[in-house]
């Protein structure tokens, strides 16, 4: 595939027609977390291309940090996730994922696209920077742990604040929105396995009934957070596969459930793995089965800075953008990682799809494109 070059970037329309011919060039050729290389490849070239310094970090095996301006203080920091989802895709588009199983139905190729153009901005005016920005291409967001590869590699030594973008489908092109404090959830998986006794169908009373047990678990599971935990924390407890049995008249002798946990508060977060321990050691002794948790933290809920957020919020209306001021969500972001250490803000900025995120017919409005980059190159340079 050609890739894109830098014809006419010194236009406003030459900048969008660029973005649109990046964008669609990632899209078509997605790939999944921690496997970005191809997309790693590409966009150190494009940097290249505009003579922006990439900084050397071994550690990184895939992503990219590129660094713009003076090279001393203050540092501010710009990220965007490359990664895709293991999804075939649907959408109606001319420029159709090349590789099936593969989209970019989280919209990262759009915020690969932004960071890009911001950098691209951000290196057209080096010379009136009075510090340095780093735009950080973060790898394996979709796993939740590809921040910590960041930060790991050394690339955030030394910065000051980070800002983060992630396109939102239900908002509007032109629209923007963030709050203060948390913005999104914290994210947790879990497992548990249920081992009983087979049976007969015809004879459960010889066997114990790990599906029964299992059915139990399910809806007690659902009472976390209408009877364990205050109202006024936000809980979720979805459980998303149910396996177990492989015919109509025998009772398997195991189950296995796996889903995930969404909250808001560090200390709820905590507290659930325990909460669900004691449902299923008691539904288990009842039924005469055995029931195992096999827990997997994820990110924390996203705390945007309220001094970041004000600051985001009131450079994207004084680009343009219409401001909104939104409740938390229950989705997760491992962009939380980089808050626990840096304070900063997460944002969204409108992408208008009719179809919502990890949607195999997502397809967001790429006439959003240059506006965000536009805005993400003026935050860190007014900070």
């Amino acid at each position: 595939m050609t890739q894109p070059g830098l014809t006419n970037m010194g236009s406003t329309d030459g900048l969008q027609v660029r973005l649109v011919d990046i964008r669609r060039n990632l899209h078509q050729e997605p790939e999944l977390s921690n496997e970005e290389f191809e997309t790693t490849r590409k966009i150190k070239a494009w940097l290249k291309e505009a003579n922006i310094e990439i900084m050397d970090l071994p550690e990184l095996k895939t992503g990219v940090i590129a660094q713009i301006g003076t090279g001393k203080e203050p540092i501010m920091a710009l990220r965007a996730d490359i990664d895709a989802l293991p999804i075939d895709e649907e959408a109606d588009v001319p420029f159709h994922s090349r590789f099936p199983g593969k989209m970019h139905a989280c919209g990262h190729d759009f915020h690969t696209t932004v960071a890009l153009g911001a950098a691209y901005l951000l290196k057209e005016k080096e010379n009136e920077l009075a510090g340095t920005v780093r735009v950080i291409f973060q790898p394996a967001e979709e796993t939740g742990h590809g921040a910590k590869d960041v930060v790991n590699s050394g690339g955030l030594e030394g910065v000051s604040a980070i800002f983060g973008l992630h396109n939102s489908p239900e908002l509007a092109v032109g629209e923007l929105g963030t709050c203060e404090g948390a913005i999104t959830a914290g994210v947790d998986r879990f497992e548990i396995v249920i081992n009983g006794i087979g049976a007969h169908a015809a004879t459960p009373e010889k066997g114990a009934d790990a599906i029964v047990a299992a059915s139990q678990i399910i809806l007690a599971l659902q009472t976390i957070s209408s009877r364990r935990v205050s109202a006024l924390d936000a809980v979720v407890v979805s459980v998303t596969r149910i396996s177990g049995g492989n015919t109509w008249n025998v009772l398997p002798g195991m189950v296995e459930l796996e889903g995930t946990v969404r909250t808001l508060d560090v200390e709820v977060q905590q507290r659930i793995p325990n909460i669900i321990r004691q449902i299923i050691d008691g539904i288990g002794a009842s039924a005469d089965v055995s029931a195992e948790l096999k827990w997997y933290p994820g990110p924390l809920a996203t705390i945007n800075d309220a001094y970041w957020a004000q600051f985001a919020s009131e450079a994207a209306a004084e680009s343009g953008y219409d401001t909104k001021v939104l409740g938390p969500g229950m989705g997760g972001e491992d962009f939380s990682y980089y808050l626990q250490h840096i304070p900063g803000a997460f944002v969204y900025v409108g992408s208008s799809s009719p179809y919502a995120l990890h949607h195999p017919k997502f397809n967001p409005d790429e006439t959003a494109l240059q506006q965000a980059a536009g805005y993400t190159a003026i935050w860190p340079s007014d900070a």
